[in-house]
Formats: C-alpha cells, structure tokens, sequence
C-alpha cells in the first residue's frame, strides 16, 4: 500500500471525479486575506468544513449513548466563524464530496494549525468504494474557547492504494454511511 502523491490525487479528481469541489493547488490566501489553507499538497488533500455544525448541547446532563442518541442534544447551526467552548464538541461537515477508488484508502489527519490551539479533528476512515460527505468530528481540548472558519481548511486526507482491490468494498457491503448528504449523527 502506497501513499499517493499531488499528481494521482490531481488525475483522480480531475479525470474521475473523486474530490469535488477540487482545488488544484493548496490556497493560503483568499481575496488577499490569509485563510487556514486547503486543496492539493505535496502528498494529500486539505479540505475545509462547511458552515454548518450540530453542536453539542452541555446545558443538560446528559449522556451521549451512541445505541440510543438523543439528536435533541445537538443545535444546527450555521455560521462563518463558530466558537467551540472549552471542552465542547461539535460535528460538522465537509466542503468536499467524495467518491474513493474502489482500491484506495483515505485516512484524516488534523491540520497543525488548529492542533497547536487544541482542536482535535477526526475522522474515520474513508474506505474504499465509500462516497459522501464527510462528518468531521471536532473536539476543543483547550480550556479556552476555539475559533473555527468555515470554508477554510480542517484537516488533510491522506490517499493510500491497496495492493489489490478489496473483495467487498464499502459500497459493495452496504456500508451504513456512504452516500450521506450532511452531518450524519451514529447509526447502530
């Protein structure tokens, strides 16, 4: 299993459609205003959340039960710029729509940027065959509230190519998550 670099994530997005939008190069500045950057680097693709977020509600105790989820628990919200309190938690989608290769991984990794004040960003695997948007998953580490832009970069997804081509893919399974359209909360 390889790791792909700028050239095969440019061809398959270009050619085969797998990240759309698609940014051919990695865009720091925006109307002459620095933004957390985004788009193809030297080896993954950066990509930005959305300004749309389910933020977690901490004014209830209350326990997040991922069998029997209260999705009252979570306040949509739009914004350009959202602040995370300390400790909180919010989910939040991708910009981008994906469609993996049948024989490609894509793992999400979190931009330093935002590390180095505390956010955590994950992301589960983007398997192969899977396609959609992504959750992205954001927790405030800091004791001290977090500023997060919408269409600027979150974290980078890292492309890996299998050797051979799964027997079963994500799509091929079934897999409850793919085709989602938004910020999708747990499924059991």
């Amino acid at each position: 299993m390889g790791l792909k670099s700028d050239s095969w994530i440019r061809k398959m997005s270009l050619e085969h459609g797998m990240i759309t939008p698609f940014e051919e190069k990695l865009v720091r500045a925006v109307d002459n205003k620095r933004v957390v950057s985004y788009g193809v680097s030297s080896a993954g693709y950066d990509i930005r959340v959305n300004n749309k977020f389910k933020v977690c509600d901490q004014r209830f105790f209350a326990e997040l039960d991922v069998k029997q989820l209260d999705d009252s628990l979570f306040i949509d919200v739009e914004a350009e710029r959202l602040i995370i309190p300390p400790h909180g938690f919010v989910l939040a989608e991708s910009v981008e729509t994906f469609r993996m290769p049948p024989d490609t991984l894509g793992l999400a990794i979190g931009k330093s940027t935002y590390a180095r004040v505390g956010l955590v960003t994950n992301i589960t695997p983007l398997e192969p065959g899977w396609s959609g948007i992504l959750t992205i998953e954001l927790s405030n580490t800091s004791p001290l509230p977090v500023a997060v832009y919408a269409g600027e970069g979150i974290c980078q997804v890292l492309f890996f190519q299998t050797d051979d081509t799964p027997e079963v893919n994500y799509a091929q399974r079934s897999g409850k998550y793919n085709n989602q359209t938004g910020i999708t909360l747990p499924k059991v």
